[in-house]
């Protein structure tokens, strides 16, 4: 009977142990998928998620900007699935060790990046890292080797550097860690560039573009660039500006405001 239950505490403590590296590994995932959508969405604005798509009807600037938004969204909920992983398995006396969980975060960074390039990339080809150059071969094998094999490598360290024996701190440290890294990742994406005075507006089908027009008259702004159907909008907004006219007249979205992360449009 004893040794029923020993046994049976075991493989609890295991399934909580591998909960635990499951939520590293989805937290790592999450976290490269929103570093490549910071670096490469928004602040350098080398592609978007389906920039290389043939279909016409993807190519328009909306389209491409709710791609860009859900696939963020998507990272969220992998990173919040992650984040819930790590805290609910709980203490464990075999629980993994803050190294070992930070290496298998860092591994699940690196595999995105090279998951990112062969399947959306090589395989089915909606984007590239830069498509506005004559080989975006180097791009690809440039970026997995600037940031894929570095975590990779930093993940093989900590992983082999666990099995020494080395003491572990506490096994909520890590997970604390991890969160806090979560969040400021979030907050980053959300932060627009220092001193910027235009934002990007999108209004909802239902709009004219005569009302559209008469919206962003009412608000003072100026309009910097303007979709064909007058849908989305680039505005130069000075200290008199006001953005209450463009949600009463329809805008879903105003840059910097409600998205911050829409301030970092190239205009």
């Amino acid at each position: 009977m004893r040794d029923r239950v020993t046994s049976a505490r075991q493989a609890w403590s295991h399934a909580r142990r591998s909960r635990r590296s499951w939520g590293a590994v989805l937290l790592g995932v999450a976290l490269g998928g929103l570093f490549d959508g910071i670096l490469l969405h928004q602040v350098l604005q080398w592609h978007h998620l389906l920039s290389l798509v043939g279909d016409e009807s993807l190519q328009d600037l909306r389209t491409q900007v709710l791609a860009d938004g859900l696939f963020h969204i998507l990272m969220y909920a992998i990173g919040c699935l992650g984040l819930w992983l790590l805290w609910s398995g709980g203490r464990s006396i075999t629980a993994p060790k803050s190294s070992a969980l930070l290496g298998v975060t860092l591994l699940g960074f690196g595999v995105w990046q090279f998951l990112d390039v062969v399947l959306f990339h090589w395989v089915l080809r909606i984007h590239r890292i830069r498509v506005d150059v004559p080989n975006p071969l180097i791009w690809d094998i440039g970026w997995m080797t600037v940031f894929g094999l570095p975590a990779l490598a930093a993940a093989y360290w900590l992983l082999v550097a666990r099995r020494t024996g080395r003491a572990g701190a506490s096994p909520r440290r890590a997970p604390a860690a991890l969160s806090v890294m979560m969040v400021m990742a979030a907050a980053i994406s959300m932060v627009p560039p220092a001193g910027a005075n235009t934002i990007v507006v999108l209004f909802a089908d239902a709009v004219t573009r005569e009302h559209a027009f008469s919206a962003i008259a009412a608000s003072g702004a100026e309009i910097v660039w303007m979709h064909e159907p007058g849908l989305v909008a680039a505005l130069k907004v000075g200290p008199d500006a006001s953005r209450a006219p463009l949600y009463r007249s329809g805008a879903v979205l105003v840059g910097a405001t409600a998205v911050p992360c829409l301030a970092w449009s190239k205009t």
